[in-house]
């Protein structure tokens, strides 16, 4: 059985590519204020939420069960409006030997936009699902973020 895989979805958004993208680039402290599935996220190590040595610790809720985990930032590519996100500890690591989380917010044509999110991932061992729940998490938390960012 296939140990490792890569899930995606996309999802429409209303607000603008750049507001999106500026959600997660420079103000992902706030993402905890616009998701209900989002109780808590705190930086756990570094001065800087965006830095690359800065471990973020996120504690959130999948299929009703609350879960944590640590966040680092391992690539940010302000051109393309993308982001790779490590996640580990916590839940990740009873489950998962790498979980990558990657965010790409894309312009379509007549001024819309949508959110990618995808997922890469390696099991500890055959028995684990893959991560379909995350998925669900992010298309979820996606719209909870668009419908605030419209208003703002």
């Amino acid at each position: 059985m296939v140990l490792a895989g890569k899930i995606s979805t996309e999802v429409g958004v209303k607000a603008s590519s750049a507001k999106f993208f500026k959600l997660f680039s420079s103000e992902l402290h706030h993402v905890q204020n616009l998701c209900e599935r989002v109780h808590e996220t705190k930086l756990h190590q570094g001065d800087d939420w965006h830095g690359s040595d800065s471990v973020k610790q996120w504690t959130y809720v999948i299929d009703g069960k609350v879960h944590t985990c640590h966040e680092i930032i391992e690539d940010l590519d302000k051109q393309n409006k993308k982001i790779t996100f490590k996640l580990f500890g916590g839940d990740i690591d009873e489950h998962y030997k790498v979980f990558k989380l990657i965010l790409e917010v894309i312009d379509k044509a007549g001024g819309n936009a949508a959110v990618k999110w995808t997922i890469e991932y390696e099991k500890i061992n055959e028995d684990i699902d893959p991560p379909n729940g995350y998925m669900d998490y992010f298309a979820k938390s996606t719209r909870d973020m668009d419908a605030h960012l419209v208003k703002a």
